[in-house]
């Protein structure tokens, strides 16, 4: 993750290095209208995502999580997300519930138009699950609103904030019961990321 230069701070996100395939959607494909059953919108998907890495404070929040042990912090009803870095690497183990699709982003920024566009100009990356290549959807920049508490490593300060939002991102359908791996490498510019994620995902009830 990594805001534009309206936002200091630098955010590490999800991006694999393999060279999956890219599905380019623009910026006015944002409503979630006409996509498939279970899949979001580019606003809402980053909307959603930004404001969940907004909901922790820095000294427990997932995207700094080390091993997996707050992949729970902050997760709400509809979808499960998944965080990278700040920058580096980290290897997490987390349980996924069952029924609840996966989305997270390959690499991704927010702040003025000029910001996405530059920092789109470098995105790079891919994602697996379980060794198999996903597609990730590139989303140019799109208007978002960020609701954000007090002592987040998002945005400095709480409420609401209105920017836009880029990235390379994936959505996937829930996971069988199980063990499942996820492999998260990627870069924009100087700024790299890789991850691993080990998820177990418990039967349906």
């Amino acid at each position: 993750m990594h805001p534009g230069r309206s936002m200091a701070l630098v955010i590490g996100a999800f991006v694999l290095v393999s060279g999956c395939s890219l599905t380019s959607v623009p910026s006015s494909a944002s409503s979630g209208s006409d996509l498939p059953a279970g899949r979001m919108g580019a606003a809402d998907l980053q909307g959603r995502w930004w404001s969940w890495a907004a909901s922790s404070t820095s000294d427990a929040n997932p995207v700094s999580d080390p091993d997996g042990h707050l992949c729970a912090k902050g997760q709400k009803d509809g979808v499960w997300f998944l965080a990278g870095t700040f920058g580096g690497s980290a290897k997490r183990s987390c349980t996924v519930p069952a029924g609840v699709p996966v989305a997270f982003p390959l690499v991704n920024s927010f702040g003025e138009s000029a910001d996405c566009a530059a920092f789109m100009a470098s995105a790079q990356g891919s994602a697996t699950l379980d060794g198999r290549q996903l597609e990730a959807e590139r989303f140019e920049a799109t208007p978002v609103q960020i609701t954000a508490v007090e002592g987040n490593p998002v945005v400095q300060g709480g409420g609401r904030v209105r920017t836009k939002a880029c990235g390379l991102w994936v959505q996937v359908e829930p996971l069988a019961a199980g063990s499942h791996t996820v492999g998260i490498r990627g870069s924009a510019g100087s700024f790299v990321v890789s991850v691993d994620y080990q998820l177990q995902v418990a039967a349906g009830g």
